[in-house]
């Protein structure tokens, strides 16, 4: 933590107003000449609706999911960041425990030899300004900022080599723990499967590439996370690849990759930040749950 807090100047110098809802920072863009597409979720009073992010303001609504080959027609219209709405809706998130070895440390466990991986129900997921609700079960509860791949294409048992080619895209997670509850439970079900305790978005960048990315977490400001991608135990293309062994990957499911270390509480009122390189930043709310 102490670490981390020296940072908190340069992070504000350097990226301050890019940690507005909805805006990048850093870089994009993961190969020479391939089209880059933001693909968002926006509810304009028709429901929710997908959308490509265009410049200046203005999206441009899809026909059809783009999970079922749908793509962008002709229809634009202007949209506002209070208009997101969660980007995916899978139908299973797939989540990596220990897979930073100081996050491992800083909770006393061992780095795992092989990937941790876990369930997370999709009725935990919540969009870009909604709010984390703090169950009365738990007395700490805690936030894991981290990166979450979309699968596009279904994914059964493919290669370390081919299995990125079966992502749609990238977006910012926080795997929200009841730390507690987790250490009383041993398994982790209960611990990360309440309601809003998986914050998703604000959007899906679909030309990213996720090898070495920074990671940042801010609760009230304040830095608490800070690590890249390029720290991962087991890297994305491995863990895909790995858990399509296990169980077919759908378009739409969700991976989340694990989280760097500086994990910490979280209470009413706080205002809490994941933001990404190359993505943007998602902004949740907390508030105790009545």
């Amino acid at each position: 933590m102490s670490s981390l807090s020296g940072e908190k100047a340069r992070l504000r110098a350097s990226t301050g107003a890019n940690l507005e809802a909805g805006k990048p920072f850093g870089k994009r863009g993961a190969r020479d000449n391939a089209p880059e597409m933001r693909i968002c979720v926006l509810d304009q009073g028709r429901g929710r609706e997908f959308f490509r992010l265009d410049d200046e303001g203005q999206a441009t609504a899809f026909e059809g999911s783009p999970f079922e080959g749908g793509a962008p027609g002709a229809r634009r219209v202007r949209w506002a960041p209070p208009e997101l709405r969660v980007p995916v809706a899978p139908s299973k998130i797939l989540c990596v425990g220990r897979n930073y070895a100081a996050h491992a440390r800083e909770l006393g466990n061992e780095v795992p030899s092989e990937p941790l991986f876990f369930l997370t129900p999709p009725s935990s997921l919540v969009g870009p300004g909604e709010a984390v609700r703090l169950p009365p079960a738990s007395a700490r509860v805690e936030h894991e900022a981290e990166l979450g791949i979309v699968i596009g294409r279904r994914a059964r048992r493919v290669s370390p080599e081919d299995a990125l080619s079966h992502v749609l895209g990238y977006t910012c997670v926080c795997d929200v723990t009841a730390r507690d509850l987790q250490r009383k439970d041993v398994q982790f079900t209960r611990a990360k499967g309440f309601d809003t305790f998986c914050p998703t978005g604000p959007w899906i960048e679909t030309e990213l590439d996720p090898s070495d990315l920074e990671i940042r977490c801010l609760v009230n400001g304040e830095l608490r996370q800070k690590g890249r991608t390029a720290q991962m135990v087991f890297p994305a293309a491995r863990l895909l690849s790995l858990m399509s062994h296990v169980m077919t990957l759908e378009p739409g499911d969700l991976l989340v990759t694990g989280t760097p270390e500086g994990v910490g509480p979280l209470s009413h009122g706080d205002a809490l930040v994941v933001a990404i390189e190359g993505i943007g930043s998602l902004q949740i709310r907390v508030e105790r749950d009545p």
